[in-house]
């Protein structure tokens, strides 16, 4: 197998691996708002919102010692230990309790930025200037896949039930838990980064090797990489991304736990409010696939660049928005047990609904293809630093909007998404045209980014 066969397949694997554990994760973030009501009448007193909070304020607290543990440990030992306590988190849920489930929020934020710290880094290894935006998308496009399949299986198994039974509970998360723990599994056929050099590199793979064996070496790496991060996050690059990076934050919490819940609360839905829960989760997934697909295939034949897409991605998203706000009740996201009989600005639609979830999807992957895409790009040499500043952004912001997702009326959440989404769509335009002229500069295409 030719070294870029090798670092194609490492691609593969990693999507496939992310495909398992966030088939089971994301589909516990659709469902669990909604689980969490039915549990409330019991001992159990936790809250669906508060624990993402809890999640992704840890998380971006994680990610200023994410590139540390990474160079210490490696990309793929960091990954395998990650997806066991993601697998503990959904465990939870089998058998719930108030303290063991916010506990296991605090532990799976830590988990998250080593996981995805290590992502980054073993993408932006097995990639070059001219493979890093296919790669992307091509990862993005089976991450997305786990929204396909987990929310599938809700769509059938809760059809016409209006109650969450504990016996159906523990069913579907027995079955996510065991899926995540297949993930974690997958990650050991990962080929590790001496094995995807070239023959000619095999001794500086070999003296790196030797060196990493030692423990001075490895707390040097560690605190070199702690400091590539504070002084990277201070670029001006990384600053105008990070506008870009806030707004990913905000939608993604929006589409994998808050959209899902607004759904499940409309009465007027009828029997089917529950199952089209999952119904909304598949046609997110189609959307992500379908854009991670695209943009990963043609990211060859693109002679404009970036900046298309992410118009593409806001436009979109700025259609579904117009639309949800139209169609759903504006107390939908902080509706009792009981749901709302509320209507908005027309009567409730199913396929409205399940509509937008398509374009949040497809407008979320133009998003997160170009920045995982332009990352990878710009920071080659330090892209555990890089993806860690990346994940600290989006994360500290995703954890706010969980945190006012259980307060604000829908339209606040929509405005709030609005203005930060057209700030970051306008900066992070300004850092892809200063590339373009770095590369032009450089004498390379254009076009093959």
């Amino acid at each position: 197998m030719s070294p870029e066969s090798k670092k194609l397949f490492n691609i593969i694997i990693l999507g496939v691996s992310f495909m398992f554990i966030f088939t089971a994760f994301q589909t516990c973030g659709n469902i669990a708002q909604t689980v969490i009501t039915n549990l409330n009448n019991t001992d159990f007193h936790g809250s669906g919102y508060t624990s993402m909070s809890i999640i992704y304020g840890v998380f971006s607290a994680s990610n200023l010692i994410s590139p540390s543990v990474v160079a210490i440990v490696g990309p793929q030992l960091s990954m395998v230990v990650s997806g066991i306590f993601y697998s503990l988190y959904i465990a939870v849920f089998i058998q719930p309790a108030t303290w063991t489930f916010y506990t296991a929020s605090v532990f799976i934020g830590i988990a998250a930025a080593v996981l995805w710290t290590a992502q980054g880094s073993c993408l932006t290894v097995n990639s070059d200037e001219n493979t890093i935006g296919r790669n992307s998308g091509v990862f993005w496009a089976l991450l997305q896949s786990s929204l396909f399949f987990g929310n599938l299986y809700i769509y059938f198994a809760w059809q016409g039930k209006t109650h969450i039974s504990e016996s159906d509970r523990r069913t579907v998360f027995i079955a996510l838990t065991v899926i995540s723990l297949v993930g974690t599994v997958l990650f050991f056929l990962i080929r590790k980064q001496e094995d995807t050099k070239a023959p000619g590199e095999e001794d500086s793979a070999n003296e790196t090797l030797e060196d990493s064996s030692s423990a001075q070496n490895k707390m040097t790496r560690a605190v070199s990489a702690f400091k590539k991060s504070i002084k990277l996050s201070f670029t001006k690059e990384m600053m105008l991304l990070s506008v870009t990076t806030a707004y990913t934050g905000l939608e993604l919490t929006f589409f994998s736990g808050v959209y899902g819940t607004c759904i499940g609360a409309v009465n007027r839905f009828g029997s089917e409010e529950k199952s089209l829960i999952g119904l909304s989760g598949i046609f997110i997934g189609v959307g992500e696939i379908l854009g991670g697909g695209i943009f990963g295939l043609l990211s060859k034949k693109n002679r404009f660049g970036r900046n298309p897409v992410v118009m593409l991605g806001i436009v979109v998203h700025f259609i579904a928005f117009y639309l949800i706000f139209f169609n759903m009740p504006n107390d939908a996201p902080i509706a009792p047990m009981e749901g709302t009989d509320d209507v908005a600005y027309m009567i409730p639609s199913k396929e409205v609904a399940i509509f937008c979830s398509f374009l949040l999807g497809l407008g979320d992957s133009c998003f997160n293809t170009q920045l995982l895409s332009i990352l990878g790009f710009l920071y080659s040499e330090d892209s555990a630093p890089a993806f860690a500043i990346f994940k600290f952004v989006q994360s500290i912001c995703a954890a706010v909007a969980y945190f006012y997702s259980n307060y604000f009326l829908l339209q606040w959440q929509l405005l709030i998404m609005v203005v930060v989404g057209f700030f970051g769509t306008i900066t992070f335009f300004a850092v892809e045209w200063k590339a373009a002229a770095d590369l032009v500069a450089r004498g390379s295409d254009y076009s093959s980014i």
